[in-house]
């Protein structure tokens, strides 16, 4: 079960790369973007390598007993370095290229320290889950262990601290991603702080191997996770409040279109419903919509109307915005009426379209599209709208006679 964990978590994590990696091809050059996929990509090879199974077929593969543990030890400690590579990026500042090359190099020499002092040891006993404390007092794979355990703390440690002090200085998403970021970064550093324990109760001669079977496998795989959610919810979460925000704009047109639905399919101005969209895109056509049908009724919309709903709401509310709204509430709703009516006496005495009234100039433009919601609104709720219908001689769902 815990494999499968393991060989799930490597596939979203790389699911994760590969929805980026259109992204990264096109905008090769952005640094931001290439630390994010490879911080992912190693975040899933932690996972792939850790893995029981995993560590057993590379080394039958390979031949080498244990040449799994340099490769798992090192995907761990890069992964750790690329944690802070990350946050310097994030942060940003007049020095963030060196301050990112510096934790390569220095990650880098690490990572050539754990082959040369595996290539230098010998492990003939293979130990897939507790090398760490098996092999502790082995001349060069000693020094192995301590090195990455060492190396992965050092970076874990020191992005707890920037994610967590930063955290204190931003609001909204990026603060939730960056505590997140933090607190998974400190159970990344209770995974190598386990690790050492295990290995120095070793030297010891004390058997603490649970701890480091047991307890760091947990902090690792609940540090990664954490992190890498850290990393994601400011990626995701302002695209999830546009999207939000989205749903709520295009549930409140809602009755502004359907005021207008008639005369949208029966003057076709009406596009195809998308399907499978993102809310954004589903409001972007509703508001679309709504445009085509305002632009057909320009030549409709009485300013006289506008002039008397805008003076009665101002009184009422003592609000100018809302009363506005209210005197195009009416406006549209009398304009839709007199189009259908205009529209059914040229279809009963003349086929040839009857010249429009002189459009009414309100005020010199239609209504813009910030104005929709609060005429959608207007329309449910203002007792003047439902007045100018009974003025119209209209009733929703019905017409004129």
């Amino acid at each position: 079960m815990s494999s499968l964990i393991d060989y799930l978590s490597c596939g979203l994590l790389w699911l994760g790369v590969l929805v980026k990696a259109p992204d990264l091809i096109r905008h090769w050059h952005d640094p931001y973007l290439r630390v994010i996929c490879v911080f992912l990509g190693l975040a899933g090879a932690c996972f792939l390598l850790g893995a029981p199974p995993t560590v057993g077929a590379i080394n039958h593969l390979s031949g080498i007993p244990n040449l799994a543990a340099p490769l798992t030890y090192a995907s761990v400690t890069a992964y750790g370095a690329s944690s802070q590579v990350l946050i310097v990026y994030w942060r940003g500042g007049p020095h963030v290229h060196r301050t990112a090359r510096r934790w390569i190099v220095a990650y880098t020499f690490i990572l050539i320290g754990i082959a040369v002092t595996f290539a230098l040891g010998r492990t003939p006993v293979e130990r897939r889950t507790d090398l760490d404390t098996y092999y502790a007092t082995t001349p060069f794979i000693a020094e192995m262990i301590v090195l990455y355990l060492a190396g992965h703390l050092a970076a874990v440690s020191v992005t707890a601290v920037s994610a967590l002090r930063w955290a204190r200085q931003v609001h909204g998403w990026l603060r939730a991603g960056l505590i997140t970021l933090g607190v998974g970064s400190l159970c990344g550093a209770g995974y190598s702080l386990t690790k050492f324990a295990a290995v120095i109760a070793r030297w010891c001669g004390q058997d603490w191997t649970k701890l480091g079977t047991t307890v760091s496998p947990v902090a690792a795989g609940l540090g990664a996770v954490l992190t890498v959610v850290g990393v994601l919810i400011p990626l995701t979460g302002p695209r999830l409040t546009q999207w939000r925000q989205a749903r709520r704009t295009y549930a409140g047109l809602e009755p502004l279109e359907h005021e207008l639905a008639e005369l949208l399919t029966r003057r076709a101005l009406r596009l195809p419903r998308p399907r499978w969209s993102s809310p954004t895109t589903r409001l972007v056509w509703r508001q679309t919509s709504i445009h085509n049908a305002l632009g057909h009724l320009d030549a409709f919309f009485d300013r006289a109307l506008y002039e008397r709903t805008l003076e009665a709401a101002a009184r009422t509310t003592g609000d100018p915005e809302e009363a506005e709204a209210t005197a195009w509430a009416a406006v549209v709703t009398a304009a839709v009426a007199e189009e259908r009516q205009r529209d059914m006496e040229e279809r009963d005495s003349d086929p040839r379209p009857a010249p429009a009234d002189e459009p009414g100039g309100l005020p010199d433009r239609a209504p813009g599209t910030a104005l929709l919601l609060p005429i959608a609104d207007a329309l449910t709720r203002s007792p003047l709208v439902a007045a100018a219908r009974v003025r119209t001689g209209t009733t929703e769902g019905s017409t004129r006679t």
